[in-house]
């Protein structure tokens, strides 16, 4: 059973996740989105590797989150609820939580769901936010707790969406199909 996500309402929690995300944008990953065995619990794929997803999964194991296992055990409970995209009839905790559908279902269940609106101001620091790519590719991204230059009310995000980890002004670049706030 998954019990409560890490809580981010605190400023110090909040603070460690933003920090462990911006850490990630200063290392060289390549985007890499292959099926990849790894350890269970707190498994990852090599630090120099991943995708959108790994960005968020790697700054809340940076304070103690473990989604690997908790999507896994909320999937292996309710498997019926996630999506069957990729011909599973079961869950894999090697890959599950790397997926950006399986995250959807998992924050809605446990996180607390926001309107997707393009005012700035309802995206808060360490909200997640998850899009439809062009190609209808799922991506995912955490809100900065940094501004755009250009419109000071637009909080930048924080992403990977091929060529590795980066702090971008793109938080209205595609289409929003998901608001959340994970633990708060």
């Amino acid at each position: 059973m998954v019990l409560s996500g890490p809580a981010l309402a605190t400023p110090d929690k909040c603070g460690a996740f933003l920090k462990a995300a911006h850490e990630q944008t200063r290392h060289s990953v390549t985007y890499d989105s292959a099926y990849t065995r790894i350890p269970y619990p707190m498994g990852d794929v090599p630090q120099n590797r991943g995708v959108c997803s790994d960005v968020v999964i790697r700054a809340y194991r940076a304070i103690g989150g473990d989604l690997q296992q908790q999507v896994h055990e909320d999937m292996a409970a309710h498997f019926s609820l996630y999506p069957k995209d990729w011909g599973l009839s079961h869950p894999d905790r090697n890959i599950d939580h790397r997926r950006v559908p399986n995250l959807r279902v998992f924050l809605r269940r446990y996180g607390r769901s926001l309107p997707m609106t393009h005012n700035p101001a309802d995206y808060v620091a360490g909200d997640l936010v998850t899009y439809r790519l062009p190609g209808n590719y799922p991506h995912i991204a955490i809100v900065s707790d940094e501004r755009a230059l250009e419109d000071r009310r637009r909080p930048l995000i924080i992403h990977n969406i091929g060529w590795g980890p980066k702090q971008e002004d793109s938080l209205f670049g595609a289409e929003i199909t998901g608001h959340y706030r994970y633990g708060v």
